[in-house]
């Protein structure tokens, strides 16, 4: 599977949101967090940031919703134009409907798991999920330390994908930088989440080239792709 590149707006500049955008053109996605301050202790934007972003660029948005009730709100984020719609396990009320109710409204469903929360019960779900995002640290904020402890994770649920045959994409968020990525490519991660790494750069789009790169080359070495 290819690498794919997928920096987070958290870290961007949000008065200069759409210049932001075309600031990192070369991405696969733009990843947008919104968090409602319930499930996790920070806000940040809602539906009506996102369609106006969605107006502002030609990069398909990646929602990751950090929210209380996505099985309530989810839908509107497609609606407003997301192309990935990313709910959290631990606050979904029917995971599977979820899903399913996304990716009928045309988008790709996704599913996060917190740093605590096992992959292994959720095995009966992957096939209705289009990629699963393994969080590298606890959500909330960005700018945080990689927990190397999330590798094995990564791992298992890389082995879990390849046990069903299943075309899913695995992203990692969290404190992923030129001094990780090359870590979780190795464990099995696809899709890369980098906010700081990238926005904090002198050069934004540079600094995606280098991480697809640093990726590119790790994944080429792992022998989770290399039975592929």
């Amino acid at each position: 599977m290819a690498v794919q590149i997928n920096p987070s707006i958290l870290s961007a500049d949000f008065a200069r949101l759409a210049d932001e955008a075309k600031a990192v053109e070369g991405a696969d996605w733009l990843h947008v967090d919104v968090m409602d301050n319930h499930f996790v202790p920070n806000l940040t934007l809602g539906v009506p940031v996102v369609e106006s972003l969605a107006r502002a660029t030609d990069t398909p948005l990646d929602c990751h919703l950090m929210i209380e009730a996505p099985d309530r709100w989810a839908p509107q984020y497609v609606e407003a134009g997301a192309s990935s719609v990313t709910f959290h396990v631990e606050a979904a009320a029917a995971p599977v409907r979820l899903a399913r109710e996304i990716r009928a409204k045309g988008a790709r469903a996704s599913m996060a798991l917190k740093p605590a929360t096992p992959i292994e019960p959720y095995e009966d779900l992957l096939p209705e999920l289009d990629m699963l995002l393994i969080m590298t640290v606890e959500p909330g904020f960005g700018g945080q330390a990689f927990l190397d402890i999330m590798l094995p994770k990564i791992r298992r649920t890389r082995e879990l994908i390849g046990k069903h045959g299943l075309e899913l994409w695995l992203q990692v968020d969290g404190g992923v930088s030129a001094s990780t990525i090359e870590r979780c490519a190795d464990a099995g991660a696809d899709v890369f989440v980098a906010g700081s790494a990238v926005y904090g750069a002198s050069d934004p789009a540079e600094a995606v080239r280098a991480l697809r790169t640093q990726a590119e080359a790790a994944t080429a070495k792992a022998s989770w792709a290399c039975d592929h």
